[in-house]
């Protein structure tokens, strides 16, 4: 299993059931798949370097975890599909 780093920002107006409900989420998707989450970061509130969609600030959340090559990609669809992900970013690690 290979270890990856998914960063995405959310949109800063959720309620926080609704942004707990799809950080869960998406951590079980990651271990529906097969991965395994090993921490996950909120970083919170903050200031976006520009505007997307006319919106200045975002809520980080970064998640480390291991799991098999072909997850990423289904990761990435769901965060995609999901209107309240702003902008994401899944990246390798080097083991």
């Amino acid at each position: 299993m290979n270890s990856y780093e998914a960063l995405y920002i959310v949109k800063p107006d959720m309620e926080d059931e609704a942004r707990a409900a799809l950080i869960s989420r998406f951590a079980e998707i990651i271990a529906a798949n097969g991965g395994e989450v090993e921490a996950t970061e909120e970083w919170g509130k903050k200031r976006l370097a520009y505007p997307i969609n006319y919106i200045n600030e975002g809520y980080y959340v970064l998640v480390n975890f291991k799991a098999p090559a072909t997850l990423p990609i289904e990761l990435e669809r769901n965060f995609k599909i999901s209107e309240d992900v702003m902008r994401f970013m899944v990246i390798k690690k080097d083991a």
